[in-house]
């Protein structure tokens, strides 16, 4: 019995195909995990890029249409290549003063068809009033009152990441981000044709 005992503990034939076969499961969930993790990453920072493009693009115009907005869409959209960008949404609003600050109103609010736009005269804060000092000025200074005044652009852009292994690993994953630019050659870009 003792001499089949050391013969087994000296046998190291099939140890390295157990050992594999204990630590691949293994291995195979770190490596698609890794890479699952990149890509919602990727795709996260994609959106981040569609939120700012969409608002500088919108910010650089004296005047925008409908047709003008939709080419800001689209071009904006095209920055999730490799990710679909059916599955984004986009919404351009003007947001001007209101007398309080960082608190304005709804001057006009497209969307792409995927999201929801805002109604024209609808109060939006902009930010977090908590982060603010007493002393800041914000986005929104108190003596701006109206959009003849002062305004902001604010592009809101949801996605809906779908893991290429979404049984396995994540499933759907919601992103969301905004971004706020100031006009740049007007005080504030109108919009025809927009629907208010």
């Amino acid at each position: 019995m003792l001499k089949r005992l050391r013969t087994f503990a000296r046998g190291a034939s099939g140890m390295a195909a157990v050992e594999f076969a204990l630590i691949a499961p293994f291995m195979m969930v770190l490596f698609f995990g890794l890479v699952e993790l990149c890509n919602a990453l990727n795709a996260h920072q994609k959106v981040t890029s569609v939120a700012s493009t969409a608002a500088d693009l919108t910010g650089q115009a004296k005047s925008v249409t409908a047709a003008d907005l939709a080419d800001i869409f689209a071009a904006s959209s095209a920055i999730m290549t490799p990710f679909s960008a059916n599955d984004v949404s986009i919404v351009v609003t003007s947001i001007g003063g209101s007398g309080q600050r960082n608190v304005g109103k709804v001057l006009w609010s497209v969307t792409n068809g995927h999201g929801v736009a805002h109604n024209a005269g609808d109060t939006i804060n902009i930010g977090n009033p908590a982060t603010l000092n007493a002393g800041d000025i914000g986005l929104l200074p108190a003596d701006c009152a109206s959009g003849a005044q002062c305004s902001l652009i604010l592009a809101e852009v949801s996605y809906t990441y779908r893991s290429s292994y979404a049984k396995i690993i994540t499933g759907d994953l919601p992103m969301t981000d905004t971004f706020y630019t100031k006009p740049r050659r007007v005080i504030a870009v109108t919009c025809n044709q927009c629907g208010g």
